[in-house]
């Protein structure tokens, strides 16, 4: 599955399939091959981080 490129759509599709189908965001990513810091600095550059407690972009 290719990722949005757009960064408000990654963080809904990010957030929905952490919500439903992973456990952490290591896991996301390694299933998916997709890279976890290049997710992460898309995501901060509209002002969101991941909290590892909750699970989810905030």
């Amino acid at each position: 599955m290719a990722l949005p490129n757009d960064p408000m759509m990654l963080l809904s599709v990010i957030n929905t399939k952490l919500r439903d189908d992973y456990e952490s965001l290591d896991e996301l990513c390694g299933d998916l091959g997709e890279d976890k810091t290049a997710i992460a600095d898309k995501l901060e550059s509209i002002g969101y981080g991941y909290s590892e407690e909750l699970n989810r972009f905030l």
